[in-house]
Order: C-alpha cells, then structure tokens, then sequence
C-alpha cells in the first residue's frame, strides 16, 4: 500500500487543494513539505483550471504546530549552522508566495496553528477558524523570535497586542484570533467539510459565509487597555517594570511566562515587531526576521531551547542571559543586517 505524502498537492475542481499530512507529528512543517507548498503554488499560478487555493490539514488535533525544528537541533549540536537558515530562508520565500498570491487562497485552521503554521495558515486571503483552533507564536520559549512572517501580523495587531503576543507567547482561540488578526472567519468546524466541497465545486470564496460567534468569548479586548500600558513601554525593562509595578492578575502572569522565557529572544522579538510596524510589508518582515534566524543556531539560545522543550522535555533551559544581564550588543549583533550570500530571493514570489 503507497503511503501518502506528508503535503499532499493536488487539483480537485476549481482548486489547488494542498493539505497538512503528518498527523502523528502535529503535521509540523519541514523543508521538503514546504518545498511542495512552494512548487504547487508556481504551478498553479497561470493554471487557468485553478481559480482558487484550498489549504487544510488532516486529522483534528493540528492544521500545523509548527515547524520541525529537530533536524535543525541535531545538525546545530554537530557543529552545521547551515541547515536551520537553508530552510529558513526557503520556508520564508514560500511564506511570501502565500501572502502575495495573485489568486484567493483560503485556510481551513483547525486545532494547533503555531510557528510554521502560522506562515501558512496565517497569510491566506481567507482564513477560517473554528472552536478547535489554538494559535500561537511560542518562539521567544525555544530561545527563537516570532517568524515566518509572523511580525507582520502581529505589528498590525491592535494597539500593543503584537508586543504582549509575540513576547510572551499567549496561545489564543477563535475570537482573539480574529481580533488580533491571525484569522478573518469563524466557522463551526461541522460546516467545514461542506464549504470545502462548495469551493471545490466553484473556486469561488464567495460562497463563504458571513462568520459567525466563537462559543468561547476572547479575552484580549478586555485586556487591551493593561497589554497597551505595559507592553506599549519603549524596551523590556520598562515592560517589566511597568508590569511589576502594575500588581495585577494579568500582571503576575504574564511576568512569570516573560521570566520563564528567553530574555534575548524577547528583546529581539520587540524590536523586529516595532521594525516590521515601522515598514509594514510581508518582505521587510521576512528579511528582518531572518536577521535573527539566521545566526540563531550558532548565536542564540536556540539550542538549549530546543534541548530543554523537545529533546530532554525538562522544560528549564538554562539560558546565557537574564533580564538583568542581557547586553544590548547581544541583540544588536543579531539584527545585523544580512549578508549579501543570505538574502533572501523574493524574484518569483
């Protein structure tokens, strides 16, 4: 029996279908799937069979939760620091094919939607949600930043969300995805299979439906007003300090993650989330994001992330820095401008 590919890519009717096939991983994301991203989405272009894209994911645990970063670990601790950015540097150029795609591109989200997933789900013109749905950008927890595009949506969030966001690595569902703008539609998940079958048929978004209310209320609106008095602050430690000084329920929590995680990735993620806001667009995101990916496997805390949250599931990494501690020229050498053998070749996005 031929066992089915990991991204699946096909037409069917009216559409390109490419859908999520690695159940058993939570259908992260590797370099030869989003090589068939990337290669299905070029076909399809000027294919005039295909008027629209479908994306979805089986199983119900995962769309995508995130990126399989294992290989890029193992590799790292041999001494290769070239494996993490050739496939960073290609999974970012396909995240630019996604959120420039000259034809609709809609993104059934069920479940996990972390990192990787993200950079698929997360640029689609049409992005449903349902009950399922968690999303998050945990990066700054493996001693990474929020990439795959990432930053651009969370420096358009409201207010200060994006900071709050991509620093601490809130998981969200439906509603605050909506409102922060990881998701446009919220859909039950029983009516997903129908609609599926109705964009097949047409390749027609139209035939969506207006969307309708999350059965869980979100929570970010409530909290907007403390999001944007602490993490509106002008660096870290004043996020800290205006946090610590704060008092509060959400206060407390939000101090406990940002002390658990990285305190180089957090500086670095607030300072690419305000670059990517200053210059809104989904390639300076990208090219800004790979600044830090790019040396973060000889660089950064990345590996002792990784060790301690997937490899020995200990889940205390014992990071370089501490808040306290933290060299502003640690950061600064991150976000180095990229060298002209890395740029990144957006010239068929």
């Amino acid at each position: 029996m031929t066992e089915l590919p990991t991204m699946i890519a096909r037409k069917e009717g009216r559409v390109g279908r490419l859908t999520f096939n690695r159940t058993a991983a939570l259908n992260a994301l590797d370099h030869e799937m989003a090589a068939v991203i990337e290669d299905a989405l070029d076909r399809w272009r000027n294919d005039a069979e295909v008027a629209a894209v479908l994306i979805d994911a089986a199983g119900d645990r995962a769309f995508c939760a995130g990126g399989d970063i294992a290989a890029i670990y193992h590799e790292g601790r041999k001494g290769d620091f070239e494996i993490g950015p050739r496939f960073w540097r290609d999974e970012y150029r396909m995240n630019a094919k996604i959120a420039e795609y000259p034809k609709p591109i809609v993104a059934f989200m069920q479940g996990f939607v972390m990192g990787g997933g993200v950079g698929v789900g997360g640029h689609a013109s049409h992005r449903i949600v349902g009950d399922s749905t968690q999303i998050a950008m945990p990066e700054t927890g493996i001693g990474l930043i929020p990439d795959v595009g990432g930053t651009l949506i969370l420096a358009r969030a409201p207010g200060h969300v994006g900071e709050y966001l991509g620093l601490t690595g809130g998981r969200i569902g439906a509603a605050d995805a909506i409102y922060a703008g990881f998701a446009d539609l919220y859909v039950p998940e029983a009516e997903w299979e129908a609609l599926k079958a109705q964009l097949i048929a047409t390749g027609d978004p139209g035939i969506l439906p207006p969307g309708g209310q999350p059965a869980q209320p979100g929570q970010l609106a409530a909290q907007r007003a403390e999001i944007d008095a602490a993490f509106g602050a002008p660096d870290l430690h004043a996020i800290l300090a205006a946090l610590e000084a704060s008092g509060t329920e959400f206060a407390a929590a939000a101090l406990k993650t940002l002390r658990r995680n990285s305190a180089l990735s957090e500086a670095a993620t607030l300072a690419l989330v305000r670059m990517t806001r200053a210059n809104p667009t989904i390639r300076a995101a990208l090219e800004n994001e790979f600044r830090f990916t790019l040396r973060a496997v000889e660089h950064a805390e990345f590996l002792e992330g990784v060790r301690a949250q997937i490899i020995d599931k200990d889940r205390k990494p014992q990071w370089k820095y501490t808040h306290d501690t933290l060299p502003d020229a640690a950061v600064a050498a991150l976000l180095a401008p990229l060298p002209a053998q890395w740029r990144i070749d957006f010239a068929d996005a």
